[in-house]
């Protein structure tokens, strides 16, 4: 639900404030769109799709892109998962995969930058939801661990002409999310350590994990490094 209501009050933004704009003065061109494709590094294999919106009139010159993606990527340590989520068992073969999905809303301001005129500063918030899968073969366990988190990116992009409704773009920076309550099983550890049953630490005089100890071991999204290479093409 709360994602849905992000996609909608930033395609209302999008397209209201053009509307306004263009209504204006008569002198004001209508909005421009292009839409893209991305796929390269993004602490893991990312694909992303997006709709770019431009032309609000000189007082406003940067465009504006809402964005999915999707990333695949490690999701922690197997062993330290079971331990800080189900128990302290170790049999079994570990299996295990993650992704993140990801809704990003960018402004995207025109600079020169390293001789091409066609180069953006791209910044803006983030939301993502991360789902890490764990199966213990043989060992009659399988769980995940998912969170929602709230982050902020910021990064560079070019673009090259290749024809009048295509361009190739080379797009790179760095996004980051704040910590977000990890769930798992019938556990989860909260940034403020507001912990719901969480394991005790045999390791450790039977000590309950808390939230640092989880964090460290499930690899939710973080620091996200992006560098990925992409097709816009004019709409």
């Amino acid at each position: 639900m709360i994602l849905k209501r992000i996609i909608t009050g930033i395609a209302v933004l999008i397209f209201g404030y053009g509307s306004v704009t263009y209504g204006q003065t008569t002198e004001k061109s209508p909005l421009k769109y292009n839409a893209s494709i991305f796929t390269g590094y993004n602490r893991g294999l990312g694909i992303q799709t997006s709709l770019t919106a431009s032309g609000f009139g000189n007082s406003f010159p940067a465009k504006l892109r809402l964005g999915i993606g999707m990333t695949f990527l490690n999701p922690g340590n197997a062993s330290d998962a079971r331990r800080i989520f189900i128990n302290n068992a170790t049999n079994g073969v570990p299996e295990k995969n993650g992704r993140s999905f990801d809704v990003r809303f960018d402004f995207m301001f025109p600079k020169w930058i390293f001789g091409n005129g066609h180069s953006f500063i791209v910044l803006g918030p983030r939301y993502s939801t991360f789902r890490g899968h764990f199966n213990y073969v043989d060992g009659n366990e399988v769980f995940d661990v998912t969170s929602q988190q709230w982050g902020v990116g910021v990064g560079i992009e070019h673009q090259f002409k290749m024809t009048e409704k295509l361009a190739l773009s080379l797009a790179y920076g760095l996004d980051f999310y704040y910590p977000g309550t990890l769930t798992g099983h019938d556990t989860s550890y909260s940034p403020d350590n507001d912990n719901i049953n969480p394991e005790n630490d045999n390791e450790h005089d039977d000590v309950p994990f808390k939230y640092r100890d989880a964090n460290k071991a499930i690899g939710q999204p973080e620091f996200m490094p992006r560098f990925m290479l992409g097709l816009n093409f004019k709409l």
